[in-house]
């Protein structure tokens, strides 16, 4: 109140008292915050994945790749007739099969056999590097990382190494459980499967480095997802970011959700075959297919990622094929267990 007037100053009153009583019909209720229970499953279903956007340029004679933001990949169908694109014959055979194969590029291959020793391969079956296990023990299975590291799963000694350079450094050492496949995931985690000593149970666990992040071993029932005997337990993650288990002693595919919840078995297509479906290795596309080996019927099965089957590949004389994997663009590389050759295989455009 600006005044100069002391007649105006002795007269007033304040009215800060009327002010602050609200009349009687207002009332005030602050809000509230109720938590909801968050489903981990919904959100890995509804976020999904993506592939990195590369963007390859010819410069200075040369081709030259940025990697920026993430987007989905070109559609890739598949085609009538599968064929091969190159056969690569390598040192193993009858005295040293070949079981696992894993792209560090789309011209260099990771492969390892029945001896103790991991071998790198070009696309012309040129030798380019070798490294012994640490243990000097066999191991039984291989997966490259996003960073180009090499791991491998040793049973014997329980572990999970990874190579780098020629550097051989364990991750891993299990107690009671024994390791068998390995998988690199999109986010640079390791899934491993994994079964007891007694040969009673069997899971697949996530690994961040050394870190346990999550276990995968009963479905909403309490039985065991996967069977728990000694037999190979090959695994690959989907662009959804299922996992896709070849569980061969219990003739399917098992697929779960990132949340580990149980989404299909994949039993073989109601076909005519020789014998019985057993899946030995399996590996996954850019259009979410997943590809599975089924070596006593020498042909491959592919099946989208709920589970349907779309077609085989058993038109390229294949011969017990076992370990398999796919390059950047959506080749197939299989391994053929007893005649010791890669082929490297177009099934799609």
């Amino acid at each position: 109140m600006g005044t100069s007037d002391i007649n105006l100053l002795s007269e007033y009153k304040s009215r800060n008292e009327e002010f602050r009583r609200l009349p009687a019909q207002f009332q005030v209720t602050l809000p509230t915050f109720t938590p909801q229970e968050i489903n981990r499953e919904q959100i890995y279903q509804q976020l999904g994945s993506l592939s990195k956007l590369v963007i390859t340029r010819e410069e200075n004679g040369g081709p030259m790749k940025s990697e920026g933001v993430e987007c989905s990949p070109p559609t890739r169908p598949l085609i009538d007739e599968p064929r091969i694109l190159t056969e690569i014959n390598t040192g193993y055979g009858e005295d040293n099969n070949l079981f696992s194969v894993s792209c560090l590029s789309d011209i260099e291959l990771w492969t390892r056999g029945r001896d103790k020793i991991l071998r790198l391969y070009n696309l012309q079956g040129k030798l380019l590097k070798s490294v012994q296990t640490k243990s000097d023990k066999k191991p039984f299975d291989i997966a490259v990382t996003q960073s180009r590291d090499l791991v491998y799963t040793d049973p014997k000694d329980r572990s999970i190494n990874i190579i780098q350079k020629t550097q051989i450094q364990p991750l891993i050492r299990l107690r009671g459980w024994i390791p068998l496949g390995v998988c690199s995931t999109s986010s640079e985690d390791l899934l491993i499967t994994m079964i007891t000593d007694d040969r009673k149970q069997s899971k697949v666990m996530r690994y961040s480095g050394c870190i346990e992040k999550q276990s995968i071993q009963w479905d909403d029932q309490g039985n065991l997802l996967y069977s728990s005997d000694w037999y190979a337990k090959y695994l690959s993650e989907n662009r959804n970011l299922d996992i896709c288990v070849a569980d061969l002693f219990a003739h399917a595919v098992v697929v779960v959700s990132a949340a580990g919840k149980l989404r299909f078995r994949y039993t073989g297509s109601p076909s005519t075959t020789k014998t019985p479906f057993k899946p030995i290795d399996i590996t996954t596309d850019s259009q979410g297919r997943i590809l599975t080996s089924d070596g006593n019927n020498h042909h491959i099965h592919i099946v989208d990622q709920d589970g349907h089957f779309l077609r085989y590949i058993d038109n390229c004389d294949l011969q017990y094929p076992w370990g398999m994997c796919v390059d950047s663009r959506d080749n197939l590389i299989v391994a053929e267990c007893v005649t010791g050759k890669m082929k490297k295989i177009q099934y799609c455009k």
